[in-house]
């Protein structure tokens, strides 16, 4: 027998062409039915974009991206065009007089809340508005931010603004000596704030946890501040008399800012 696999001649048509194969036996028509029947089939009705051109209709991610570009356009034709006498000398460089701590909770914009322009304040923001302690092995994006201000660009003034309800500090309250991590960076960032929580938990241990939050959310500002004195340059400053550090807390909830010296 044979090991050879033979595929089927054609008849030519007279024009040259291959005429088509001969009809298939009745097994073999049953058979291509039955294998059609397993193959998926495409519905036009609900699948437009695989047989036509058409885009799928619009996400919400799409429609964020959007807003973004909504507002860009409304802040060049209401804010940008209009006050060319603010933007065109910062197209040569800046000269913050502050440089702003925050929060980087989404309803605590400093610029917004303190009605600043463009190129007056030099900002950070990051959970629960911390500055750490001096330090060239860790934190180095804050440390050269404090750096890049006082040395650089010479501000006068920093401000570190705490927040009402602010989720860094409950997180802070939170935690529990031995207990594992939830989030990857969180908890090991607000420990930055671990003597400021343990100053409220003595000072104040009768108190509701919220409200121990509410104290907590200015002491974590005195912390930072007392923290920021430990960078030379920030020193130095303060005892040339050419940087003052100040502290603050908005509460968004009475619509209210506090402001104080350390």
């Amino acid at each position: 027998m044979s090991g050879c696999l033979c595929l089927p001649r054609y008849k030519k048509a007279p024009n040259g062409t291959p005429s088509p194969p001969p009809p298939a036996s009745a097994a073999e028509a049953e058979a291509a039915a039955a294998a059609a029947a397993t193959k998926p089939s495409i519905d036009s009705s609900s699948s437009p974009s695989l047989l036509t051109n058409n885009h799928p209709p619009p996400s919400k991610m799409d429609a964020a991206v959007d807003r973004l570009k909504d507002g860009f356009a409304k802040f060049k034709t209401e804010f940008y065009d209009k006050k060319p006498e603010l933007f065109e000398p910062l197209k040569a460089g800046q000269a913050p007089k502050y440089m702003v701590f925050s929060c980087a909770d989404s309803r605590v914009c400093p610029s917004v809340t303190m009605g600043l322009e463009p190129g007056e304040a030099f900002t950070v923001r990051n959970i629960a508005n911390m500055v750490p302690a001096y330090c060239k092995i860790k934190h180095a994006g804050v440390g050269s931010a404090i750096e890049y201000a006082v040395c650089a660009l010479k501000v006068e003034l920093i401000v570190v603004i705490g927040h009402s309800r602010c989720g860094g500090i409950k997180a802070l309250l939170s935690l529990k000596d031995g207990a594992p991590d939830s989030f990857h960076f969180v908890e090991d960032w607000v420990r930055t704030g671990f003597p400021a929580k343990k100053k409220v938990q003595t000072e104040h241990a009768s108190l509701p946890f919220d409200d121990q939050c509410a104290i907590l959310e200015k002491e974590a500002v005195n912390q930072s501040l007392e923290n920021l004195k430990t960078y030379p340059f920030v020193k130095e400053g303060i005892a040339n008399g050419t940087l003052k550090l100040v502290g603050g807390h908005y509460d968004f909830v009475s619509g209210n800012l506090d402001l104080w010296e350390p």
